[in-house]
């Protein structure tokens, strides 16, 4: 039985939005005639150097293309997309100039604060002119130590226009967790803030920054952000001192590096991995435009922070001249329906949020159709995990009947998506719609062929242009090959164990691969557990990993109950059957046990590994990229006491 037939359809796009949006003009514009969506995307990967280049001219990138498209483009590794472009990411960023919000930033307490386009320009040019004073030049890092804000995107676009090299990750970050980052890239100005707000309390960080500057040598200055009080630090000295005219844009390679973001490093320090300027605007200009049919009446909201890659994606959205929202602080404090009363009060027409959110709000009961305006929401967007299909019906019985749900996933390492929302498509619950335009996606069993309804590998097997320009400091490429491409010879290995419909062609993620059980030998996705267990209205959350046991593996299921709740017989039981009835017999955990909470990575992933190396009495390497490393001890403390 394919998932579609499992699956039942939740939503499709209306005569309007089939007529109208950009996905249907970017077919006509290349006289591509039907609205058959497959038919399109198997042209667009077996034709991906003409793909690209006319994404480039729907888009208007502003810079020169060059007369090559695509060099080694049958070696994935050492492929390189538009080798003679020039172009200017900030610039591309930057093009309109006038009275339309270009970021709106809404912090804990309800502060609101609104920069138009035209302001936008004169800040950017400003600060860029302060980090021209302190040295910065090409190539150059600069480490940002910030909350989500409208100065960090400011601090960004005027970094990026200079050519220098940008690095963020959020002040929420403990010491540790920010040196194991920017000590391995060196840079050579330090942005950051003394403290910030969350869950209506103010947290002081200003020891962190001052600890980061003395443990990394090659930071020569710091510029401080104050939140706290109405004191001048160097933003208000940016704008006070230095020039209001126009943005000089110096244009650079396609592959002129951009970013350098890290991966989650809950196994060791976290990789650097650089991404380039062009890939990563063209391919966020497809994502937005073609996939999320963003454009300058847009107003974009995600919910998220500076040190996950979905703030990168969201900046991007001003290439498009839409409205980007911006939120700093706790999503359901004061209440609940903090941020889905952010939709009504901003207008927002695209809101995303990890999918954690969205079955925390479930539990927590909020109906927002109940009580808000929604009328301007067109798309939901959900990631950062595999979102469970209860909260599919959630999302459509209790937010939004009329809206895509766009389910999407890829990550840090592409710095956007393999598999997306598609406006011609229908939703099927629990089902991504399908795989972006030019990225050739598939499934693939273990011994390398590409699969359809059954559990594999999520690969890519021909180049695209946002994939990494390198590692950092990474001799030969070492690790990059390692980390990608020694699963399956010139194929891309992204490490998400996932499901292809043979009718649909729309995608599920069942976890990570690394994550993946193996009782008897038998592969399951942790996500397949997940959506069982926390649909039950007794469990908050839960963890399950394999444990090494009388020379098999075990799958033990740790589980968070509500609180009047207790995890006794009668409930093991419940949980047992409700996996056995629904999954196979292979599923059913050897035992579950009560946690009082599950260690997440930062950006709100379960850290399923951390959790596997402590239960078998190994030292979890890096506790810093955890946001809750101290919930470690309970799994400890039950090794010991002989509880697992």
């Amino acid at each position: 039985m394919t998932i579609k037939n499992q699956e039942k359809q939740l939503w499709i796009p209306s005569q309007t939005l089939l007529d109208t949006c950009h996905l249907t003009r970017f077919a006509k514009q290349i006289e591509f005639d039907s609205r058959n969506y497959w038919q399109l995307h198997k042209w667009s990967v077996e034709n991906r150097e003409s793909f690209w280049n006319y994404v480039w001219d729907y888009a208007k990138v502003i810079g020169t293309r060059g007369d090559q498209t695509l060099t080694n483009g049958e070696d994935m590794l050492h492929s390189e997309w538009f080798p003679n472009a020039k172009l200017n990411f900030a610039e591309n960023l930057l093009w309109k100039s006038d009275d339309q919000p270009a970021i709106i930033t809404v912090q804990e307490g309800d502060r609101r604060t609104v920069i138009s386009y035209r302001e936008l320009q004169t800040k950017v040019a400003q600060f860029a002119s302060m980090l021209s004073q302190h040295g910065i030049q090409t190539h150059d890092r600069v480490a940002v130590y910030l909350p989500n804000i409208a100065e960090t995107v400011v601090a960004m676009l005027a970094t990026t226009s200079l050519g220098a090299i940008w690095s963020s990750c959020s002040p929420d970050f403990g010491f540790q967790g920010a040196l194991d980052r920017f000590s391995q890239i060196h840079p050579k100005v330090l942005i950051a803030c003394e403290g910030y707000f969350y869950n209506g309390k103010y947290f002081d960080v200003s020891s962190n920054v001052q600890k980061l500057h003395r443990a990394i040598p090659s930071v020569e200055q710091v510029l401080t952000l104050n939140l706290s009080t109405n004191s001048r630090d160097d933003f208000d000295r940016a704008w006070e001192q230095h020039t209001t005219g126009s943005n000089d844009f110096k244009r650079f390679p396609f592959n002129h590096p951009l970013y350098i973001m890290f991966s989650s490093g809950t196994t060791g320090k976290p990789k650097c991995i650089v991404h380039g300027a062009g890939g990563t605007l063209l391919q966020h200009l497809k994502e937005h435009q073609l996939h999320t049919n963003i454009n300058g009446s847009s107003r974009v909201f995600f919910f998220t922070t500076c040190g996950w890659m979905m703030w990168n994606w969201l900046v991007s959205v001003l290439a498009s001249g839409a409205t980007m929202i911006l939120y700093e602080g706790s999503p359901i404090h004061p209440a609940p329906d903090r941020l889905m009363r952010l939709i009504e009060e901003e207008k927002i027409t695209e809101f995303g949020a990890g999918a954690k959110y969205y079955s925390t709000i479930q539990k927590l009961n909020v109906i927002p159709k109940k009580s808000l305006d929604l009328s301007y929401l067109k798309v939901v967007l959900s990631t950062g995990s595999p979102l469970a299909p209860d909260s599919f019906d959630y999302i459509y019985r209790d937010i939004k009947s009329d809206v895509q749900l766009a389910s999407i996933a890829g990550g840090t390492d592409i710095v956007s998506c393999f598999v997306l929302g598609i406006p011609w498509l229908p939703v099927f619950r629990g089902q991504i719609q399908g795989p972006g335009l030019g990225m050739d996606v598939k499934v693939f069993n273990e011994h390398g062929e590409s699969v359809q309804n059954q559990k594999g590998e999520l690969v890519c097997t021909r180049s695209f242009p946002s994939q990494p320009i390198s590692f950092w400091n990474d001799q030969e490429n070492a690790k990059y090959k390692s980390s990608y491409f020694e699963r399956f010879d010139n194929v891309w290995a992204h490490g998400d164990y996932a499901e292809l419909d043979s009718d649909a062609n729309g995608m599920v993620i069942h976890g990570r691969s690394d994550a993946v059980l193996n009782p008897g030998g038998v592969r399951i996705g942790t996500s397949e557990i997940y959506r069982q267990v926390e649909s039950m209205s007794e469990i908050i959350e839960a963890i399950c990993v394999g444990q090494k046991w009388e020379s098999d593996e075990r799958v033990v299921l740790f589980v968070v109950v509500t609180p009047n709740n207790t995890l006794d017989d009668d409930l093991v039981n419940q949980i047992k059957q409700r996996i056995r009835l629904n999954t196979t017999p292979r599923h059913v955990p050897a035992l579950v046990l009560e946690v009082s909470e599950v260690p997440k990575t930062r950006s709100g992933k379960v850290a399923e590994l951390a959790v596997r190396e402590t239960i078998h009495g190994n030292p979890v390497e890096n506790t810093s990229a955890l946001a809750n490393p101290e919930c470690l001890e309970q799994f400890r403390q039950m090794v010991e006491n002989h509880s697992i």
